[in-house]
């Protein structure tokens, strides 16, 4: 039997191991709202972290955002309208991690149903022209409207909504003007709103890049003139996610764009030079193309130009002198030109495929592929 000395001894190293032990892989936040969250360092099996909800995670953006969460151990609810087109979320993260939520934009029970467990909301719900069943005013007022009223209601700790470049309530653009007064009825309803206006994005499932190297992009207005500045969606993606961890962004407005303006032709010239084909694009005055492709839009029930988009080519991108930008996340975005071999090169054909990577750039990105020749 040890004795009393010995005893005294061991407890109080025992106490002393206890106190320098550091809380190394997880520790405990209060939000803004007082409830207390476990932030973990991360990791595709993580505990704890926090509950997100991430309207139209089936974007071109959304996968990315539900991406990030995911695999940093938060739960991540995703509202759905089709159950095939958000079924490739289910992998992002662990077993059970993420949880769907069948939901319609025009039924306020399901949007609750989707928010009141969260603790942030992401709004990334957008629609680029209209169909049927809803129309821009529908999807970016009127919808904003319900999201933000959910959020106000269950007291939603944050609430991120992302936008567009700009937006003007004024703007000839109904796309623009839409997104415009749904970012004011955001923040009129929950003052808090952090406002993310993201530049036309480039990627694997853009509307650019991939668009522009596509056969059915023939026709343009305005030459290809209207200039902007491309945002890399990686980069919007991880932007995303450090507004999560930071609530000094809580009630800020972010305008994410890229280190370099260019214009839509000057675009179009990367793709053809990476594709090795010169795509065609035949410029029709703005009179005859914006009423026809109104009715094309009507007409068809898939994607196609809208009159709106036809709009938009007059107009060039507009920064909001007074918003913050990536630099203030700590991020340093990527330029268009350094991508587009990456992500056009299945857009060459079988003869120009293999063809060896023939600028310094293109080789740095060829080495991280393993080739079948390579062995033989």
């Amino acid at each position: 039997m040890a004795s009393p000395a010995a005893a005294m001894r061991s407890t109080r190293k025992i106490a002393q191991s206890v106190v320098q032990q550091r809380r190394s892989l997880s520790d405990v936040t209060i939000t803004r709202t007082g409830k207390p969250i476990i932030r973990t360092q991360g990791g595709r099996s993580s505990l704890g972290g926090h509950t997100a909800t991430v309207f139209g995670a089936t974007g071109a953006l959304g996968r990315y955002i539900v991406n990030r969460l995911a695999r940093q151990g938060c739960n991540v609810v995703v509202p759905f309208r089709e159950e095939m087109a958000s079924r490739h979320l289910k992998v992002s993260g662990d077993l059970g991690r993420v949880t769907y939520i069948e939901y319609d934009l025009r039924n306020t029970a399901s949007i609750e149903e989707s928010v009141r467990h969260s603790d942030v909301v992401y709004n990334l719900v957008g629609r680029n022209y209209p169909t049927k069943n809803f129309s821009l005013e529908d999807v970016h007022i009127e919808g904003t409207e319900r999201i933000a009223e959910a959020v106000a209601k269950y007291d939603v700790d944050r609430f991120i909504h992302v936008s567009s470049h700009s937006v003007d309530p004024n703007s000839p653009s109904e796309f623009l003007r839409t997104k415009a007064i749904g970012e004011q009825v955001a923040r009129s309803i929950f003052p808090e709103t952090t406002i993310v206006r993201p530049a036309p994005m480039f990627g694997f499932e853009d509307n650019l890049l991939l668009k522009l190297a596509g056969v059915m992009n023939l026709f343009t207005a305005n030459n290809m003139q209207e200039r902007f500045a491309p945002a890399h969606v990686i980069d919007v993606g991880q932007a995303l996610e450090v507004l999560l961890y930071d609530d000094n962004t809580a009630s800020q407005t972010y305008e994410l764009y890229g280190p370099k303006q260019y214009s839509m032709a000057e675009i179009a010239e990367m793709v053809d030079r990476e594709i090795y084909k010169k795509r065609r694009h035949i410029n029709v005055p703005k009179a005859i193309l914006k009423p026809a492709a109104g009715i094309l839009n009507r007409a068809l029930w898939w994607p196609v130009m809208s009159a709106d988009e036809v709009e938009r080519e007059f107009l060039d991108q507009v920064i909001d002198p007074t918003a913050k930008t990536f630099k203030d996340l700590g991020i340093e975005p990527g330029d268009i030109s350094k991508f587009t071999y990456h992500y056009l090169q299945g857009y060459r054909s079988s003869a120009f495929y293999d063809l060896p990577p023939a600028t310094e750039k293109e080789k740095r990105e060829d080495r991280q592929y393993l080739h079948v020749l390579d062995d033989q």
